[in-house]
Order: C-alpha cells, then structure tokens, then sequence
C-alpha cells in the first residue's frame, strides 16, 4: 500500500469514528429545521422564517432609505437561507420602520403574496405616507388581509394569526386558558390609538416549537390576551415585542409566556429598555436573552453579554441572529457576528 493509501484509510478511519462518537452514521440525514431570521433593521422589525421544504415568510421589512441598506440585508439572509424568493410578507403595521423598506425590497427580490390587518387606521402624516407607498405595490400583486383565527399557508409549519386590527382570538388555544398569577400586579393601561396595537401578531408552530412575534402590539392589547386568563400557553422563542420598548411587554404576559429563549431587535439607540430588560430576564425559565444590538442607553447592568448582542458597536455590519429549530422542539441559537451558538432542548 502506498503512502497516500495509508494516509486515506487513516482519514477514513478518523471520519468514521468521529461520525460514530457524535452519534450520526455514513448516510446518515439531518434532521429537518425550521429556520428564523431576526434581521437587523437597526431598531425596525425584518424576521424571515423559512420552512424545511424551502417555503419563506417575512414579517415586516425595515426602513425605507439608507441606499436600500434594509432591504440588502434582508436579500443577503435570504441568501444564507437558500432562499430566491419571499413566498409570503406580513405587514404587522403600517409604522415606517415595519413597512418603509416594502418597495425597495420589492425591487430586489420577488415577492408572491402580501398579507396584512386591512386599511391603515392611524391619523399621522408619516403613517400615511408609507401605506400610500406600501397600497402601490398591493395593484401588481396577490394581497391577503388577516383576521385572528387565520392561517398563513407555510408548508411544514403551522402559522396562525393571534391579533389583527386589534381585534384578538375570541378563544384560548388548545391547552391554554388557566388564570394567570401575575395579573393583580398590572396598574391600567391606557388605551393606544396608533397602528400598533393593531399589529398582526403570529405563533409559529414547528411540531412542539413555539414561536411568538406579537409585532409592536402595546400593552393593553397585550394583556387582553393574558388576563385574567392566559390564552397563549407557554412558548419556546418569544421575539420581544416593539423592539424591546416599555409601552408593550407587561409582565402578566411574558412571566405567563415561559419562554425558553428571547431575542430582542433593538438598534443602538431605539427600543431595548432597561425596564423591559428587566421582566424578559427575570421571566421564569428563560435560560437566555439575546440582542440585535447593544442598548447603549440601557447601560451595562441592562444588556445581556457580549456573545449574545450579534452587535455590540453602534456602527455596525448588520449581523443578524438565526435559529435553527427541529420538530422535537430543540432549537439552537446562533450569532453571526461571533459564531457563539446555543442549543435549547425541550
């Protein structure tokens, strides 16, 4: 035998036994994932899921302006995602920093269905503005208006509609609906008038993961949902809700939410306050906390550590943070600045 034979069969060997100690075998198929993007969209909201068969969802697209820079970053996760085209795009509301980057989006990658509450309800100039811009691209494609109860047709996943137009579910999901311990502390909330307590909010179930993105929904709509009873259940991965901002995430909903896991999607200086901070860490059995940015207004004591922000420098690349979840309801967690990932096991 000559050297280079003994120098393959050596490495055949090698490959064998690392295969066997990690208990996968030649042949062996990985198991099927769902995959989640949390984008940043430096404090907007951009998180594309794409199903095991390939099929993609994005909710909300970021900014308008900035050369196109949200919508480059949101092709670019496409991209990682082996993705060519957004199968469906959910507006939660019509808020620039949801819906600004809509047409410039457009303009990169195709785009089959839009879904969304139904007509922009909010008196502000701004607001208008963008739906003016967002309602031209609805007269050349399919359009979709959700209602809660609804279902966005994603292949290998189940996506139903918690909130729209601010209306909610009229019933608790299956094995939800206890009475919630944590409602007596809630002081009352004011009634919110702007688009987003109209916000879509969406659970996204792969076998037993659980995924909830409540979009910017505001605290009185929040808590309609949790008290006196919960009517959500628990979660695995709860994307904190408006970008970390204290005018949502009331801690009735989130302590009775359970999640294993959060991301936040702050930018540097908009959304990750130190009092919302405070509630998702301290929500019983969350294990981690994981940020888009570093919230430099929150201060060291109110950001989670370095390995978990996929920025840390206020100008920034745009790492975006992915998971990657398996039916079984073990997901794991990674930062694409650093590489740290994790992995939560049901």
């Amino acid at each position: 035998m000559s050297s280079l034979q003994r120098y393959s069969s050596f490495l055949s060997f090698w490959t064998l036994a690392v295969m066997l100690l990690s208990g996968s075998s030649p042949g062996a198929k990985r198991p099927k994932t769902l995959q989640i993007y949390a984008i940043d969209v430096e404090g907007g909201q951009a998180t594309l899921i794409v199903s095991p068969s390939g099929q993609s969802l994005l909710v909300d697209t970021g900014w308008p302006g900035f050369n196109g820079r949200d919508a480059a970053r949101i092709v670019a996760a496409g991209k990682a995602a082996g993705i060519q085209q957004i199968d469906y795009v959910v507006i939660t509301h019509y808020h620039r920093d949801h819906v600004g980057g809509t047409p410039q989006l457009a303009d990169r990658m195709p785009i089959k269905v839009f879904m969304d509450h139904g007509p922009n309800q909010e008196d502000s100039e701004v607001t208008r503005e963008d739906y003016a811009a967002y309602q031209k691209l609805l007269n050349t494609s399919n359009h979709v208006v959700l209602r809660p109860g609804d279902g966005v047709p994603l292949k290998d996943a189940t996506v139903r509609v918690l909130t729209a137009a601010g209306e909610r579910l009229p019933d608790p999901l299956p094995a939800a609906g206890t009475a919630n311990p944590y409602c007596s502390s809630e002081p009352e909330t004011p009634v919110d008038n702007s688009e987003n307590a109209r916000s879509v909010g969406l659970l996204v179930t792969y076998g037993k993961f659980r995924f909830l993105d409540l979009g910017d929904l505001t605290k009185r709509k929040e808590l309609e949902m949790a008290c006196p009873n919960n009517m959500l259940g628990t979660i695995d991965l709860f994307l904190v809700s408006h970008h970390g901002s204290d005018q949502s995430n009331t801690k009735a909903l989130v302590y009775a939410l359970h999640p294993t896991a959060a991301i936040i999607d702050n930018g540097a200086h908009k959304g990750g306050s130190a009092a919302v901070w405070d509630i998702v860490h301290a929500s019983p059995g969350l294990q981690d906390l994981w940020q888009l940015h570093y919230a430099v207004d929150a201060g060291p004591a109110h950001n989670s550590p370095e390995e978990l922000i996929a920025n840390p420098e206020e100008n920034c690349q745009g790492k975006y943070i992915r998971v990657t979840a398996q039916s079984n309801g073990t997901f794991t967690v990674l930062n694409s600045q650093n590489g740290f990932h994790k992995t939560y096991h049901k």
